[in-house]
C-alpha cells in the first residue's frame, strides 16, 4: 500500500482504540452514576415510606410505577410479610434481605434478580427492633440507557472513524503530493540518457507545499542534482579537452613521424647512400625523433600532474629563487642576443623550498614564449618581489601583446595564439600549459595581463616553506 494508505489506516486504527477507551469510560461513568442516582432515590423514598409503615404497620402510600415495597417482621430466622403489601410473586430475594438487616447495624443495598419481573436494586432499613423495610426498585430503566448511550456511541463513533479516514486519506495524499512530485522527478532523472558527453539534468523539484520537512528535502533534492549537474558539466568538459588533447597530440606527432618516415625512405635510394646525403638525412632524422621526445616528456610530465600521483614528480631542495632567475636570464641573452634582457632582483638570497630544475623550466619557458612572440630589439625584464605570503616573478615583454579573445587560452594544451606561426617557431603548445602546471604543483598560480606595449606574465610561489 502507498504511504498516505499506511497512514490514514494507522491514524484509523489509533482513533479507534481512542474511541475505545473513551466510550468504555464513558459508559461505565455513567452506568455509576445511573446507580448512584437510583440509590438516592430509594434512601429518599424509604426515609419517607419508614414513616409512614412506624405510623401505620404497613405502607400506604404507592411507591413509583414498578417499584415494591414491603415490611417484614423478623425474629430469630423467621420472616413474616405484613399484609396488604406491594410485593412480586417472588419475595425470596426480598426476604433474604430482611433477614440480613435483622442482623446488620447499617442499612443493606443489593441487585437481584426478580422472577417473572427481572433485575431489581433491594435496599432494606430497620423501620423499629424486628420491624424491616424492603424497598425494591427496576434497573432496566439503567441498562436501557446504558444500551442507547453504547448505540449512540458506536454509531457516532464509526461515521466519525469513516470520516477521518476519508478526509486524512485525502489529506495526507495532498500533503505528501510534493514527494510524489519528486518521485516522479527522480523517475524521470532515472530514465535520462547521462551517457551523452553533454548530458544536463532539466528536471527540479518545484512546489512550495509539504511544510518545513518536506522543504528542506526538496531543497536537499534540488542541490544534490545541481551537484549532479556540475558532475556531469565537469566530466563533459574534461571528455571534450581529452579528445581535443588526443586529437592535437596525435596531429603535433603526425608531421615529425612524416617527417622520420620520409628520410627513413630516402635510404632506399642510391643517392641517399652517398656520406654526405646520408649524414644530412640522419641529422635531419635525429632532429626530428628529438622533436618528438621532447613534445613526449611534456606530455608525460602534464600526465603526471594531472595524475596527482601520490609521490608528486619534484624533487624540492632549498633554492634560491634570484640565483635561478640569472641562471635564466644568463641562458636568454646567450640564445637570444637579438632581445635585451634587464633583471631585477632583491638585495639578499630569497631561499623557498621548490624543485629548481622545475621552476627553471617555468622560466626559461616564459621566457623563450616573450622572444618567440615578439620582433627582435623588443625589451623583456624579470622581476622578483616579495608580497605578503608570496614570492612574485613577473616576466614582461614590450610587444605587441596577446589579444582578448586568447589570454583566456593561453594556458591550454596545443593552442597557439599566431595559428599561421610554424612549429619550427612557435613550438608545440605546450609551454604555458607546463609551466602553469608545475607551478601549481608547487602551490601556487601563474597569471597574464596583456595590453600592447607590455605583457606580463606574473608567477605567484607560497612562502610557507621558505627560510
Amino acid at each position: 500500500m502507498r504511504l498516505g494508505t499506511r497512514l490514514a489506516l494507522g491514524l484509523g486504527v489509533l482513533s479507534l482504540a481512542v474511541f475505545a477507551v473513551v466510550g468504555t469510560a464513558l459508559t461505565t461513568y455513567m452506568h455509576d452514576y445511573l446507580e448512584r442516582q437510583l440509590g438516592d432515590q430509594l434512601k429518599l423514598i424509604q426515609a419517607v415510606q419508614a414513616k409512614d409503615a412506624a405510623a401505620h404497620g404497613t405502607v400506604r402510600r404507592k411507591p413509583y410505577y414498578g417499584w415494591y415495597t414491603a415490611v417484614y417482621d423478623v425474629s430469630d430466622d423467621a420472616v413474616t410479610l405484613r399484609r396488604p403489601s406491594d410485593v412480586p410473586e417472588d419475595t425470596r430475594a426480598m426476604a433474604d434481605l430482611a433477614r440480613a438487616m435483622a442482623h446488620s447495624d447499617t442499612e443493606l443495598t443489593r441487585t437481584a434478580r426478580i422472577d417473572g419481573e427481572g433485575t431489581y436494586r433491594l435496599r432494606g432499613c430497620e423501620v423499629e427492633p424486628g420491624v424491616v423495610l424492603v424497598s425494591a426498585a427496576p434497573v432496566e430503566d439503567i441498562e436501557e440507557t446504558v444500551a442507547q448511550l453504547i448505540t449512540v456511541q458506536v454509531v457516532v463513533f464509526a461515521l466519525a472513524l469513516l470520516a477521518l479516514v476519508v478526509l486524512g486519506r485525502r489529506m495526507l495524499r495532498r500533503g505528501l503530493k510534493p514527494l510524489s512530485d519528486m518521485a516522479h522527478t527522480a523517475h524521470g532523472i532515472a530514465s535520462h540518457d547521462l551517457t551523452e558527453s553533454a548530458a544536463r539534468l532539466p528536471l527540479r523539484a518545484d512546489g512550495r507545499d509539504g511544510g518545513l520537512e518536506v522543504a528542506e528535502l526538496r531543497t536537499a533534492f534540488n542541490t544534490m542534482l545541481e551537484h549532479i549537474d556540475d558532475s556531469l558539466a565537469v566530466r563533459a568538459e574534461a571528455e571534450s579537452r581529452l579528445r581535443r588533447f588526443v586529437a592535437d597530440a596525435s596531429h603535433e606527432l603526425r608531421t615529425p613521424l612524416m617527417s622520420v618516415r620520409g628520410y627513413a625512405d630516402l635510404f632506399q635510394y642510391a643517392a641517399a647512400n652517398e656520406p654526405a646525403e646520408r649524414e644530412r638525412h640522419l641529422a635531419r632524422l635525429r632532429a626530428e625523433a628529438a622533436r618528438m621526445g621532447v613534445l613526449l616528456d611534456d606530455l608525460l610530465l602534464l600526465a603526471r600532474l594531472d595524475a596527482a600521483e601520490v609521490e608528486a614528480p619534484l624533487r624540492t631542495a632549498d633554492t634560491d629563487l634570484g640565483e635561478l632567475v640569472q641562471q635564466a636570464a644568463d641562458a636568454f641573452r646567450a640564445s637570444h642576443p637579438g632581445h635585451p634582457l634587464a633583471v631585477t632582483a632583491g638585495s639578499g638570497p630569497l631561499t623557498l623550498r621548490l624543485d629548481p630544475q622545475r621552476v627553471r623550466q617555468v622560466l626559461d619557458n616564459l621566457l623563450t614564449n616573450a622572444a618567440v612572440h615578439t620582433p627582435a630589439g623588443t625589451r623583456v625584464s624579470v622581476a622578483v618581489s616579495v608580497t605578503g605570503d608570496s614570492a612574485l616573478v613577473r616576466v614582461t615583454d614590450a610587444g605587441p601583446g596577446v589579444p582578448a579573445e586568447d589570454r583566456e587560452r593561453v594556458f591550454d594544451r596545443f593552442y597557439r595564439v599566431d595559428k599561421a606561426r610554424s612549429r619550427d617557431r612557435g613550438g608545440s603548445g605546450l609551454g604555458l600549459a607546463v609551466a602553469r602546471s608545475l607551478v601549481r604543483a608547487h602551490g601556487g598560480d601563474i597569471e597574464l595581463s596583456s595590453e600592447p606595449g607590455a605583457t606580463v606574465f606574473t608567477v605567484r610561489l607560497p612562502l610557507n616553506d621558505a627560510h
